[in-house]
């Protein structure tokens, strides 16, 4: 039953709902967020929004962490030279997010820290407001990596700092 209700709640979701949500000029403010922030640290921010999943995924149970995974290794987000890339990902259709951080992280941020962001950009999503959650995580994620990848300005940015929608 609940894979049932999964599955509908994905059937629903559409991606021009997404698009009203995060429109270019949200997108825009979030870029530039993304962009301010890694000028205070070394680490390498990526957000990437997604819709739904397709029926054949929520049929065999695929997650939306599974999918961070996933779309973390499509991305390339791992392919930084201190390993320090940081993924945020959300799921509309599950109303999730999920944060996977590279090997660099290790031992270095607790699950929690993460969880706590997730659940904060979660609670701001939950009251629609969209910007301002996707802009709170940014910060909050921002504010682990200055902690563990200090910096005092841009060497080099590699990845994209514009969110990418799915």
């Amino acid at each position: 039953m609940r894979r049932l209700l999964r599955l509908a709640r994905h059937l629903v979701e559409t991606r021009i709902a997404t698009r009203q949500r995060f429109t270019k000029e949200v997108l825009d403010r979030v870029e530039q967020a993304v962009a301010a922030a890694e000028a205070h640290h070394c680490g390498e921010l990526r957000i990437v929004i997604e819709t739904d999943l397709d029926a054949w995924s929520i049929v065999r149970g695929k997650t939306a962490r599974h999918r961070a995974l996933e779309v973390f290794a499509g991305l390339h987000v791992w392919d930084t030279e201190a390993n320090n890339g940081v993924l945020i990902y959300v799921l509309f259709a599950d109303r999730a997010v999920e944060i996977v951080a590279d090997r660099g992280f290790n031992g270095l941020v607790a699950p929690a820290e993460w969880a706590s962001v997730c659940r904060a950009m979660e609670a701001e999503f939950r009251q629609g407001r969209w910007e301002h959650g996707a802009l709170a995580g940014v910060e909050a994620a921002s504010r682990l990596l200055a902690r563990h990848f200090p910096g005092t300005g841009r060497q080099d940015n590699e990845l994209a700092d514009r969110p990418v929608l799915l």
